[in-house]
């Protein structure tokens, strides 16, 4: 019984957010945290792609480097069997998996990942100065995604609009990416 009461409360203990109160400004651009939200690592073969866009409400994007957005939700392409699926309003991402009765795996990811947001006419060269893709606009579009890194970490990288990307990165390294970025806003505009 005193297992069982020390698991619930440390359950619904409030994590503190990685990188609360923290702001970077540049000449053009903004990196700040985006707030909390509930992450799904996704993977399921072709002929489980329906019937898991049904549960989740989003069409499961097949191309590389592309997304698809419905409501809070957006799920992202990562690989041929393989998504990010994010939903800002907080819902039960792996419960609506659950009703899909086709073959998947779905984890709960929401504590190890945090968002940044990198906003501004200088978003790009922001980003650019630590992600070796290209990020112009006519070869990353708005709704592009990517796994890559920044720097020395791993990262998601969406465009959310032209002027504005979603870094996704590990809680770990979130300090070091926001720190990264921060610098890289303040040389983005020079």
């Amino acid at each position: 019984m005193a297992k069982a009461a020390r698991r619930s409360a440390a359950d619904a203990a409030d994590r503190r957010p990685a990188l609360e109160d923290r702001e970077a400004f540049g000449t053009g651009v903004t990196v700040a945290p985006l707030p909390p939200a509930e992450r799904i690592s996704l993977r399921a073969p072709a002929e489980s792609i329906a019937s898991l866009s049904r549960a989740l409400g989003v069409t499961l994007p097949q191309k590389p480097k592309t997304s698809a957005a419905k409501g809070s939700r957006i799920a992202l392409w990562l690989g041929p069997d393989e998504w990010l699926v994010i939903d800002e309003a907080g819902t039960d991402l792996v419960g609506d998996c659950a009703k899909a009765k086709q073959l998947h795996s779905a984890v709960d990811i929401s504590h190890r990942n945090v968002a940044i947001a990198v906003v501004g006419p200088a978003a790009e060269a922001c980003v650019s100065a630590g992600c070796p893709q290209d990020l112009s606009l006519p070869v990353f579009p708005v709704g592009a995604c990517s796994r890559t890194v920044l720097g020395k970490a791993e990262i998601v990288l969406y465009r959310m609009a032209a002027d504005a990307f979603r870094v996704e990165c590990w809680r770990s390294f979130s300090d070091y990416v926001f720190t990264f970025l921060g610098e890289a806003a303040r040389d983005a505009a020079a």
